[in-house]
């Protein structure tokens, strides 16, 4: 419940607080503007900076109003959420640490509270002190709520860089036309296998391919979860309309598939990626011809 008044029939610290913000907001917004969290985010404008602290300062006079002062999960919070995340991405993005974003919040405390102090001169001491533990844990909060943030926001930005990488190894190369092929290098878990299985099939439909070569030759092991994302994309690409050839199966690859069981039948296969494409080939009706004379010493 809201901190209304106390006995003697003054306001509490949390709405004496609440006040405080809402009529010193113009003056907190162009003093934390200057301040590193703000100033290193919005280095084109100045205003954009205090418009961001206003929306700050705004937020924690709600926060102090509802008395949740120690909430990270007070309504007040929710409209600057997205402002502090973006905030954070960017000064992750600059370099900066956990522990460095965390200071610079920090350092928001001290021009709110003198200016606090100056406020609330002449009135009681207790209550002065009062006031200044309400918006210091207030601050506390705000620091919280940042950091959480910051850490979510990081999550995300590792996610979509592993995602991009992802993409990057596993590239469709047109080998001829109506032929595609994905040379796999490395282990394939469950988030790679999907990429793998969109990444190809998109080049599908792109490159109008008859035939999909998924070449393993540099995939180390094979186990059943990654044989039967094997199968999926083959037959993934059948319903597209493209025949898939895996190829590379090395010796130790295949004693394993032996071993665990697994049935390969309706997968067609061929020794190395030179021998699929060979095979598309002559399914498209090329004649491929052997030059005798490139094996000749000069």
């Amino acid at each position: 419940m809201p901190e209304q008044q106390t006995a003697e029939g003054r306001i509490g610290p949390a709405e004496e607080v609440a006040d405080f913000l809402r009529l010193r907001r113009e003056q907190i917004a162009q003093r934390w503007a200057d301040a590193a969290v703000f100033r290193t985010v919005f280095t084109v404008s100045r205003d954009e900076a205090v418009e961001a602290g206003r929306a700050v300062v705004e937020a924690l006079a709600a926060v102090a109003s509802s008395g949740r002062v120690e909430d990270s999960e007070a309504d007040g919070f929710t409209v600057v959420r997205e402002q502090l995340a973006r905030t954070a991405h960017s000064r992750a993005r600059a370099g900066a640490t956990i522990g460095q974003i965390s200071a610079e919040m920090d350092e928001l405390r001290r021009p709110v509270t003198e200016l606090l102090l100056e406020e609330l001169s002449g009135k009681p001491a207790e209550h002065q002190r009062e006031c200044a533990t309400t918006l210091a844990v207030l601050m506390g909060t705000l620091r919280l709520v940042m950091l959480e943030t910051t850490t979510v926001s990081g999550q995300e930005l590792i996610n979509r860089q592993r995602l991009e990488m992802l993409e990057i190894a596993t590239p469709v190369i047109k080998l001829w036309e109506g032929i595609v092929a994905v040379p796999l290098i490395g282990t394939l878990d469950s988030a790679r296998s999907q990429v793998v299985m969109e990444t190809l099939l998109d080049a599908v439909v792109e490159q109008h391919a008859r035939f999909a070569i998924l070449d393993i030759t540099g995939v180390p092991t094979v186990d059943s979860l990654v044989a039967q994302h094997l199968m999926k994309t083959v037959a993934a690409a059948r319903l597209m309309g493209a025949e898939c050839i895996v190829s590379g199966i090395r010796p130790a690859i295949a004693q394993t598939i032996v071993h665990l069981g697994i049935d390969l039948s309706s997968v067609l296969t061929r020794a190395s990626l030179a021998d699929a494409l060979a095979y598309a080939l002559q399914q498209q009706g090329a004649h491929i011809v052997a030059n005798p004379a490139a094996a000749e010493p000069r």
